[in-house]
């Protein structure tokens, strides 16, 4: 079961409201997205914790209804 990108972006935006979110499917087959993800949020955090936010945000959907997220963070400049 695949997910679209405005169920993954509005997830996102849920959990991390100020987030700027950018998604894009790479394949068009609703399985393989590429996202950059900035939010405040992220502001002294490591990278791997940007990241595991995100996918918290996803909320266990990654590697199940979502099979692919090539994940960009950063906090706004």
């Amino acid at each position: 079961m695949a997910m679209d990108i405005g169920e993954i972006e509005r997830m996102i935006k849920e959990s991390i409201p100020d987030a700027q979110v950018q998604i894009e499917d790479l394949r068009g087959d609703g399985d393989h997205y590429a996202a950059l993800v900035i939010s405040r949020e992220f502001e002294g955090m490591s990278r791997v914790q940007q990241h595991q936010r995100v996918y918290q945000a996803l909320q266990g959907k990654m590697g199940t209804d979502l099979h692919a997220l090539a994940l960009q963070t950063n906090v706004p400049e």
